[in-house]
C-alpha cells in the first residue's frame, strides 16, 4: 500500500488545492453544508451550476472521460486527487454530482457519438441536469422487481408506472430510466434502459418532504409518457447490463468524508461541559471516541488501498462495498452518540448550537445513507458472496417469468 504521493500526483494536487482555493472556502469541522445540509436550498443549484463551469474552464471537469466523451483523458488516481481535495472546501456540487457520476457516463457507454455530443458537454459545463428514475414503491432493495412498464408502440415507447426516491428530479431536465419491457421472462430479463427528458408530456414529480426538512428526493409518476425508440440505451430486454452498469459508478463513488464522526465529535466532547467537568476528560466519553477514531483510520486505509490499486491501472476490489457499509452505520452511530452527549439540548438546531445543530441534522438525515447506493444488506451479501465466497442465497424466483412471481401475502 503506498501512502504518498509520486512527484507527479503531488504536482497534480498542488494544481488542484491552488484552483480550489482561488474559487471556494475550505470547509471547517461545523460547517454543515459540506455534509450535504441544504441541498435543496433555492440557490443551491444555481451556485452548482456556476462552479462546475469554472471546473470545466480549468480542466477538472470530466477528469477520466476519454476525449470522446468530450472528456480531460487523465487518470482514476487523478480524479481520486481532485475528490479528495475539494471534500476539503464548502461546495454544493451534490446537486448536480449525480449525473456526472453516473447518467452521462452510461449514456456515453451506451450511446452513439451523437449522442455523447448532444448531451455530455451540457452536462460538464453544468448547464443541463440530469437524474436517476430507478427505485419504486413496492420494490424495496430489488431492482429487479420493478413494475414500471414499456410497451412497444410502432417507433415509440409507451411507459406506465410510478418512481420514488429520485433525487432533483424536481430539478432536473433530464432522466435515465429502467422499465418492463416483457413481463414473460424472469425478473432481471425483459427489463430495456431508456432516456428522456422531464419535461416529456405525462410525468408528473411531487416533491417529498423528509424528516430532516429536506425536500431533494421526489416521487415520479409516469402515465402514457411516450419515449422514441432513439431513446433506449442497450438492447430491447438487455436493460439490466444497462442498470447494473450504472450502479457501479454509484457504489464506487469515493469521497474523503462520507458525514460527521470522529473530529466533529471530539470536537463537541472538548467544548461540552458535564456535570462532572469536560466531556473530554470523561474517561468513558474517552473510550467512545477512541472507536469512532478506531473506525475512521480503518476507512481511511481502505480509501489508499482503493487509491494504490488506481495509481497501478487496477481495477478496485469490493473495498468501496466495505467502505461505504461501515461509514453509513458510523455516522448514525456518531450523530445518535452526539446527541446523547447533548442530553436534551440535542434536539435543538442553529446557529446558536454546537457545531451548528449538525448531529441533530446527521441523525434526521443518516438512515438514508444505509439506503443509497445499496442498502446494509445487499452490501453485505455481495461481500459475502464475492469476498467470503459464500454461496448465494436461496432464490424462489429465479427462472420464474416475472408475472407469475406472486405478490402480496394473500
Amino acid at each position: 500500500m503506498n501512502f504518498e504521493d509520486s512527484p507527479e500526483e503531488a504536482a497534480y494536487r498542488a494544481k488542484c488545492r491552488a484552483f480550489l482555493d482561488a474559487h471556494l472556502q475550505k470547509r471547517g469541522p461545523g460547517d454543515v453544508r459540506g455534509y450535504r445540509r441544504g441541498e435543496d436550498g433555492p440557490s443551491v443549484l444555481e451556485e452548482a451550476k456556476v462552479f462546475q463551469r469554472k471546473k470545466w474552464d480549468a480542466g477538472f471537469a470530466g477528469i477520466t472521460w476519454p476525449a470522446e466523451w468530450h472528456g480531460q483523458g487523465g487518470t482514476p488516481i487523478q480524479q481520486m486527487i481532485y475528490d479528495q481535495e475539494e471534500a476539503r472546501y464548502n461546495t454544493a456540487v451534490n446537486a448536480i454530482g449525480l449525473q456526472l457520476g453516473i447518467c452521462i457516463p452510461t449514456i456515453c457507454r451506451w450511446g452513439t457519438q451523437a449522442q455523447r455530443d448532444r448531451f455530455a458537454p451540457p452536462a460538464l459545463r453544468g448547464e443541463e441536469v440530469w437524474c436517476q428514475f430507478y427505485s419504486e414503491p413496492a420494490g424495496g432493495s430489488d431492482l429487479g422487481a420493478l413494475r414500471t412498464r414499456a410497451v412497444r408502440d410502432g417507433d415509440d415507447w409507451v411507459i406506465n408506472g410510478q418512481k420514488i426516491w429520485t433525487s432533483f428530479a424536481h430539478k432536473a431536465d433530464w432522466g435515465v430510466l429502467l422499465a418492463r419491457s416483457d413481463p414473460e421472462k424472469s425478473k432481471h430479463d425483459g427489463l430495456t434502459f431508456f432516456y428522456l427528458s422531464t419535461k416529456t408530456p405525462g410525468v408528473e414529480i411531487r416533491q417529498i418532504k423528509q424528516m430532516s426538512g429536506a425536500r431533494h428526493f421526489n416521487e415520479t409518476f409516469f402515465r402514457d409518457v411516450r419515449i422514441p425508440d432513439s431513446q433506449r440505451l442497450g438492447p430491447v430486454d438487455g436493460g439490466w447490463k444497462v442498470a447494473i452498469s450504472l450502479l457501479m459508478g454509484e457504489r464506487n463513488a469515493i469521497a474523503d468524508d462520507f458525514g460527521p464522526a470522529f473530529q466533529e465529535l471530539h470536537r463537541l466532547a472538548v467544548d461540552l461541559d458535564l456535570d462532572n467537568g469536560r466531556a473530554i476528560d470523561d474517561p468513558a466519553v474517552r473510550q467512545r471516541l477512541a472507536e469512532f477514531y478506531v473506525k475512521a483510520q480503518g476507512l481511511r486505509f481502505t480509501r489508499y488501498r482503493i487509491m494504490t490499486a488506481l495509481a497501478r491501472g487496477e481495477t478496485p476490489g469490493p473495498e468501496a462495498s466495505i467502505g461505504k457499509l461501515v461509514a453509513a452505520s458510523m455516522i448514525q452511530d456518531a450523530a445518535a452518540y452526539g446527541l446523547d452527549l447533548m442530553d436534551m439540548a440535542g434536539v435543538a438546531t442553529g446557529s446558536d448550537m454546537p457545531l451548528d445543530g449538525i448531529f441533530e441534522l446527521s441523525f434526521l438525515d443518516s438512515p438514508a445513507f444505509r439506503i443509497a447506493g445499496g442498502t446494509d444488506e445487499i452490501l453485505r451479501n455481495t461481500i459475502g458472496e464475492r469476498v467470503l465466497g459464500l454461496p448465494q442465497e436461496v432464490r424462489v424466483d429465479k427462472g420464474v417469468p416475472f408475472k407469475s412471481i406472486p405478490t402480496g401475502g394473500r
